[in-house]
C-alpha cells in the first residue's frame, strides 16, 4: 500500500514536470515559426527574421519558419486628433486661441522604405494610437504657435486670413510629422478663440464706432434743423429780402458747383488723355518690337536662303563635275568623241535588228513573196566594228 502511494506521487510529479517542460519547449519553439498569421484590411504586416525586418506585406494570411521569426501588424486607419490652445501670442502682442483638428495616417504598404527607416525609433508610435495622437498634438501646438506668432491679430482672424493660417499650420505640422514617418491630412481650423478681455475690447471698438457714426448723423441733423429754423425766422422777418439773398446764395452755390464740375471734367479729360498717350506709346512699342522681330526674321531667312543657295551651287558643281570634265575631254580630243559615237551606234544594234539601206530621198518597199516568208537582212554584214 505504501509502495502504491509512492508510485502515485512519483507519477504526479512526473506529469507536472512533463507539462512544464512541454510548455517551455513550446514557448521556446514559437520563436522559430508562426502559422496563419493574419493581416486584416486597413493593416500592414511586418515580417521579422533574426529580429530584423525582412518584408512588409498587405492584407492576407502568412506563415514562416526560421530563426526568431515573427509577424506584427500596424493599423493604417486614420487617427483623428483635435488641439485647443487658448494662450497664443500674435505678432502684435495680442492673445489668441486656436482650435485645430485633422487626421493622422501611419505608413502603408506602399511606404515600405519609411517603415524600415523609422520602425526601430518610433515602433510605439506605430502600434499605439494614443501615443501617436499625443505626439501629433504636441507637434500641432508648436505649429500653431509658430504660425500665429508670425501674424498680427487681424491677419489671424479676419476674412481670408483664417484660411492662410490653416495652410500655414498644415504645412508646418506635416513637415514636423514627416520626421516620424507620419502623414497629416484634413487639417482644419474650426474655431478661433478670443479671450473675454479681447472680446470686450472688440465690442467696445465696435460700439465706439457706432456711437461716433451716430453722433455725426445727429450733428448733421441738428445742423440741418438749425439752418431750417434760421431760414424760417429770416423769412418771417424779411421775407422779400431773404428771398433775394437766398436766390443769390443759391446761384453762387450753383456756380461753384458748376465750376467744380468743370474742374472734375477737366481732370477726367486729362486722365483719359494720359491713358490714350500711354496706350499709343505702348502700341508704338509693340509695333517697333514687331518690326524688329520681322526684320530679324527676314535677316535670318536671307542668311538661311543664301546658305542654301551656296550649298546648292556646291552640290551642282559636285554633281556636274564629271560631266564637265568629260565635255572638256571631247572638245580637246574630237577623235575620242568620234570613237564614243561609233561605239554607241554599234552598241545600239543587235543581232536580231533589221536594217534597210535605200538611196537618199526614197522610201523603202517590202515585198512579201509568200505569206509564210519574211524578208530579212543580215546586219552582221552591214555593221562592222570600228578598228582601233
Amino acid at each position: 500500500m505504501q509502495r502504491i502511494k509512492t508510485l502515485g506521487g512519483f507519477s504526479f510529479f512526473l506529469i507536472i514536470g512533463g507539462l512544464v517542460i512541454l510548455i517551455g519547449v513550446m514557448s521556446f519553439s514559437s520563436q522559430f515559426y508562426y502559422l496563419f498569421g493574419q493581416v486584416n484590411e486597413q493593416e500592414v504586416g511586418i515580417q521579422f527574421r533574426n529580429n530584423q525586418i525582412y518584408n512588409i506585406v498587405g492584407p492576407g494570411v502568412y506563415s514562416d519558419f526560421g530563426f526568431f521569426v515573427d509577424i506584427q501588424t500596424i493599423s493604417t486607419q486614420a487617427i483623428p486628433f483635435s488641439v485647443r490652445d487658448e494662450e497664443i501670442i500674435t505678432k502684435d502682442k495680442q492673445r489668441l486661441g486656436v482650435v485645430v483638428s485633422g487626421d493622422i495616417f501611419r505608413p502603408n504598404v506602399s511606404q515600405k522604405d519609411v517603415l524600415q527607416r523609422f520602425w526601430s525609433q518610433y515602433r510605439l508610435v506605430y502600434v499605439d494610437d494614443e501615443l501617436a495622437r499625443n505626439r501629433v498634438i504636441d507637434l500641432t501646438r508648436q505649429s500653431m504657435k509658430v504660425c500665429v506668432g508670425e501674424r498680427t491679430f487681424d491677419d489671424s482672424i479676419v476674412g481670408n486670413a483664417r484660411d492662410a493660417l490653416r495652410s500655414c499650420i498644415d504645412e508646418e505640422l506635416s513637415e514636423l510629422a514627416r520626421n516620424y514617418g507620419l502623414d497629416i491630412q484634413n487639417v482644419v481650423v474650426p474655431e478661433v478663440i478670443l479671450s473675454p478681455a479681447v472680446q470686450t475690447a472688440l465690442d467696445a471698438i465696435v460700439q465706439s464706432r457706432l456711437e461716433t457714426e451716430k453722433a455725426a448723423q445727429d450733428a448733421l441733423k441738428a445742423n440741418a434743423q438749425a439752418k431750417a429754423e434760421q431760414a424760417k425766422q429770416e423769412g418771417q422777418i424779411r421775407v422779400e429780402q431773404s428771398r433775394i439773398q437766398e436766390q443769390a446764395k443759391q446761384q453762387t452755390i450753383l456756380a461753384k458747383l458748376e465750376q467744380e464740375k468743370i474742374q472734375a471734367q477737366k481732370v477726367v479729360i486729362e486722365a483719359e488723355r494720359a491713358n490714350e498717350l500711354a496706350k499709343v506709346e505702348a502700341e508704338k512699342a509693340i509695333i517697333l518690337a514687331q518690326k524688329s522681330n520681322d526684320l530679324l526674321a527676314a535677316q535670318q531667312d536671307l542668311a538661311i536662303n543664301k546658305a542654301l543657295a551656296e550649298a546648292a551651287v556646291e552640290k551642282a558643281k559636285a554633281e556636274y563635275a564629271s560631266q564637265t570634265i568629260l565635255a572638256q575631254l571631247y572638245v580637246t580630243y574630237p577623235e575620242y568623241w568620234q570613237l564614243q559615237l561609233a561605239k554607241t551606234n554599234a552598241d545600239a544594234l543587235k543581232a536580231t535588228d533589221k536594217i534597210f539601206f535605200t538611196p537618199e530621198g526614197t522610201i523603202p518597199n517590202l515585198i512579201f513573196t509568200s505569206p509564210n516568208v519574211l524578208p530579212t537582212i543580215n546586219t552582221e554584214s552591214v555593221v562592222q566594228p570600228l578598228k582601233p
